[in-house]
């Protein structure tokens, strides 16, 4: 938040306070930013403010910088709630006729420069402001989870100049915005992350593997290059002297076979059985409070490390 030019809301308003929720919150709040939660559900407030403060300590500092503290304000009011927000994020369930209303909604009872951030993970901006008064002020800005952890916002509306302000509020604090040009089910990287877990599914359907091994095929192999690359550079460099260009001129045909080789799972009662078992068998009695923790640190373990190398 080094540059002031940049657009800062004064008070973000969050709504829906799950995992998400509590975790943007979290993240706004280490970068000294008011917050504003509606909280409708009878003993909400203190499970959600829990929640933000259990995040809150995963959060690394900076070092060299003295962010002023913030403060988590919870509304049993929607309408209290995004009053005088800058700022909504919403992260409602995956429902399109729910976001639709509570979009429309929010606008009624919102400033009407606010604008209104969703958290969607697959839901297109056509779908979720159909319904809205004016979805220049809607963007679909979804986080990879936990957002408190991990930099991807992928942004997607139809006023540039909005989208821009949007962007470059999340630069500013730390985030890594993507910019999409058209809209599309799963945004990016969900959508890429859907392409590789059914190739997973596919294989242990058919036998090739077990989940714990196919789980380590990716943390073990590809996963380490990934938190450095992406898939384009991949190639690049796995080209050798001539890059991407020697790469599709001499392997692209071996590819093609790869793909016409990839499967279709059949996503039935056995195959669910199969996953819960092969789940079950690699976590090994761990809680989920357990593994997420231990994801935490390694996620910010990970961080620490790419920011040194840089």
């Amino acid at each position: 938040m080094s540059d002031r030019s940049v657009w800062i809301p004064k008070q973000i308003a969050i709504i829906g306070c799950g995992m998400i929720g509590a975790s943007w919150a979290a993240y706004f709040l280490s970068k000294g930013i008011e917050v504003v939660a509606f909280a409708p559900e009878s003993g909400t407030p203190d499970t959600f403010a829990e929640r933000v403060q259990l995040a809150k300590q995963s959060i690394p500092d900076v070092p060299g910088i003295t962010v002023a503290p913030a403060r988590l304000l919870i509304s049993r009011s929607q309408a209290d709630a995004v009053a005088k927000a800058d700022l909504i994020v919403e992260n409602a369930p995956e429902n399109v006729e729910l976001k639709c209303e509570l979009i429309s909604c929010l606008q009624s009872q919102a400033l009407p420069t606010a604008i209104i951030a969703s958290s969607t993970s697959s839901l297109k901006h056509s779908d979720i402001a159909s319904k809205s008064a004016d979805p220049t002020r809607v963007v679909i800005a979804h986080p990879f989870n936990p957002p408190h952890l991990i930099p991807l916002v992928e942004l997607f509306g139809i006023d540039p100049e909005v989208v821009e302000r949007l962007r470059a509020f999340y630069q500013a604090i730390g985030k890594q915005p993507v910019v999409m040009n058209k809209e599309m089910i799963g945004h990016v990287a969900n959508r890429l992350t859907a392409a590789l877990w059914r190739e997973a599914l596919y294989m242990l359907q058919e036998g090739v593997a077990s989940a714990a091994d196919i789980d380590t095929a990716v943390t073990a192999g590809p996963g380490l290059r990934w938190a450095i690359q992406g898939p384009f550079l991949t190639y690049h460099l796995g080209g050798g002297g001539g890059g991407i260009r020697h790469y599709l001129e001499h392997l692209g045909p071996s590819q093609q076979k790869r793909w016409a080789s990839l499967g279709e799972p059949r996503m039935d009662q056995t195959l669910t059985e199969q996953i819960v078992a092969g789940v079950e068998l690699a976590t090994d009695g761990r809680s989920l409070e357990e593994l997420g923790r231990y994801r935490d640190e390694l996620l910010v373990a990970i961080a620490a490390c790419l920011k040194q190398a840089k």
